[in-house]
């Protein structure tokens, strides 16, 4: 005799539904974040705002505001964080790779470095890193490439590419395709020879991490997924820990404020946005 499903009806899928209540996967966030078991070293678990496992593949997103510690972690390994940053009011003004790289007269990603938008003014700095493993120039992965590659890039597949998984990140947020414009990955390395041509340098290990301090309140996309030059033939990619935290901003009077004069410029660009808006 056949057995009627439990969720056949509103009644019994309401009642399947709550009983999933409490149960966990680990890659999933953690509510509230203050119950996250390890705070980094100096953060008070009250003080965590966002904490969450993305698996390899997968993708996450958050508004922080300014002032905000963001810090990534590669548990495997195998991690690649492919982020962009919005500012979170007017999304127009975002990460602008080009000048990231142009203006602090250095294309490799690492502590100090300052990720830059298009109106020169600083959307995060980068405040630690134990990784050295970044890329500032290569993007993400394509659902072309990844079909080329992997047979299949669509963002619900095996194999999802980062930009697939961008565009249902930026979805979120009232975002389309025309806001994606090349990111930044950590954890997986890239170098240019004397010759001009791009070189793999892979991972750090197990446990490499980066720190980035929010200066202005920002979108968060994050595309945890394979870089586009790992020359492995299967889809590998391990799990990335994202904790954020309450911080402070970068002042004047601060290492990271003079470090360069392009630098003190960018934050002094930042500095008058914010107090015309009435932002301290």
């Amino acid at each position: 005799m056949a057995t009627t499903s439990t969720t056949a009806s509103a009644y019994g899928a309401r009642d399947h539904a709550r009983a999933q209540e409490g149960t966990r996967v680990d890659a999933m966030p953690v509510l509230p974040a203050s119950t996250w078991p390890t705070p980094p070293e100096g953060v008070a678990a009250a003080d965590l705002v966002w904490a969450e496992t993305v698996a390899g593949g997968g993708y996450t997103h958050a508004v922080l505001a300014r002032g905000t510690g963001l810090r990534l972690t590669d548990l495997t390994g195998d991690a690649c964080a492919h982020l962009l940053l919005h500012c979170a009011d007017r999304p127009w003004e975002r990460l602008n790779v080009a000048d990231t790289v142009k203006v602090l007269w250095n294309a490799y990603l690492g502590e100090g470095h300052l990720l830059l938008s298009d109106q020169g003014r600083v959307l995060a700095s980068v405040v630690a890193d134990t990784s050295g493993r970044h890329d500032a120039l290569t993007g993400t992965s394509t659902l072309a490439r990844n079909t080329r590659r992997y047979g299949d890039g669509t963002a619900h597949s095996a194999s999802p590419a980062g930009r697939e998984l961008f565009k249902l990140a930026a979805l979120k947020h009232g975002l389309g395709p025309r806001d994606l414009p090349p990111s930044v990955s950590f954890f997986q390395g890239v170098r240019i020879a004397e010759d001009g041509t791009t070189g793999f340098t892979g991972s750090a290990g197990p446990g490499a991490a980066v720190t980035l301090l929010v200066e202005q309140d920002v979108t968060v996309l994050i595309a945890n997924v394979p870089h586009p030059l790992d020359p492995r033939p299967a889809y590998h990619c391990g799990d990335l820990q994202v904790l954020a935290f309450r911080a402070s901003p970068t002042r004047p009077g601060d290492a990271r404020w003079d470090a360069t004069p392009e630098g003190r410029r960018a934050f002094l660009n930042t500095a008058a946005h914010l107090t015309a808006r009435g932002i301290s």
